[in-house]
């Protein structure tokens, strides 16, 4: 699928995948004009036996692709549309966790509305201030990878970032911070999901931005994370409990903060669809878990097919 929503399909497809390198401006690898079409044609489509779908952010994990190949009657690996955009949305998320009992970080919800409405974002800002503090992180509550996420410690800072983010959605969610360890867990399962090893991710920069986890050298994970054993079997069954409440499938990593000082434990988020980076945390925790790359890729597919009752 490129940059301007044409599906691409055939020697097309082919040649992209091949090279490696994405068509610019909806053109084939020959530089020609696009025959493909916005919304998905497939031809041989029951030739394909099931569907991965290593897309990010809104239209890839957000329950919208898989709500297609749902219609589609396809088999596909990970979460379904309940799931994936449960996941998606961090305040939808966040409500699912406070009904499922896991302590999380003092949030507020806020609308594009609110942000955009004349004279109101003063008091906004006092609200924030009053109930959360500084620092707090401003965020678009339907956005991946660290994107439009703000650190603001002021009110001039804070708001810039109201704003900014609501550019990027209309739902926006500002958290308070915390001084703390950040840990992970890697989900893997449907009905019976396991964990993995934990990783903890330390970083230079001023929090764990898009270009922090994007950029080699950035970050650096440590895997297994030297955590006291009870702290690393409580993060784990709290990575099985988020996954069961936005009702995961296949796949998840589960984001945490360990406040060593007082032994605290709170769920950050849940990312139904981790990444497969050379950087990325979730092969690299069922690497030192014992499973391979591969085994780990033929176990989701597998786990996509029981989804799908195939």
């Amino acid at each position: 699928i490129d940059k301007g929503g044409v599906w691409q399909s055939g020697p097309a497809a082919a040649a992209v995948l091949a090279a490696g390198i994405p068509p610019q401006d909806s053109q084939d690898a020959a530089g020609a004009a696009s025959p493909g079409q916005r919304l998905p044609r497939f031809e041989g489509v029951d030739a394909i036996d099931i569907w991965f779908p290593v897309l990010h952010g809104p239209n890839g994990e957000d329950g919208t692709v898989q709500g297609l190949l749902t219609l589609m009657q396809q088999p596909f690996v990970g979460s379904g549309v309940l799931g994936s955009a449960l996941g998606m949305d961090k305040i939808a998320m966040k409500m699912a966790f406070a009904q499922a009992g896991l302590p999380q970080v003092k949030y507020l919800a806020v609308s594009r509305a609110e942000v955009e409405a004349a004279g109101q974002l003063s008091p906004l800002c006092d609200r924030i201030e009053t109930e959360l503090g500084y620092p707090c992180f401003v965020k678009p509550a339907n956005l991946g990878s660290s994107v439009g996420i703000a650190k603001v410690t002021n009110r001039r800072e804070l708001e810039a970032a109201l704003p900014s983010a609501a550019s990027y959605d209309r739902r926006l969610i500002v958290e308070a911070g915390v001084t703390a360890r950040e840990v992970e867990c890697a989900v893997l399962g449907n009905d019976q999901p396991r964990t993995s090893v934990l990783g903890e991710i330390t970083f230079q920069s001023d929090f764990y931005d898009y270009a922090t986890k994007y950029t080699s050298g950035q970050s650096q994970h440590t895997i297994p994370a030297p955590l006291p054993e009870a702290v690393t079997r409580r993060i784990q069954a709290m990575a099985v409990t988020a996954f069961q409440a936005v009702d995961a499938a296949g796949l998840s990593r589960v984001d945490f903060f360990y406040v060593e000082a007082t032994g605290a434990v709170l769920i950050n988020e849940i990312n139904t669809l981790p990444g497969f980076t050379a950087t990325s945390m979730y092969p690299m925790m069922w690497e030192a878990s014992g499973l391979s790359f591969a085994e780990l890729v033929d176990s989701l597919i597998q786990l996509g097919f029981e989804r799908a009752g195939t």
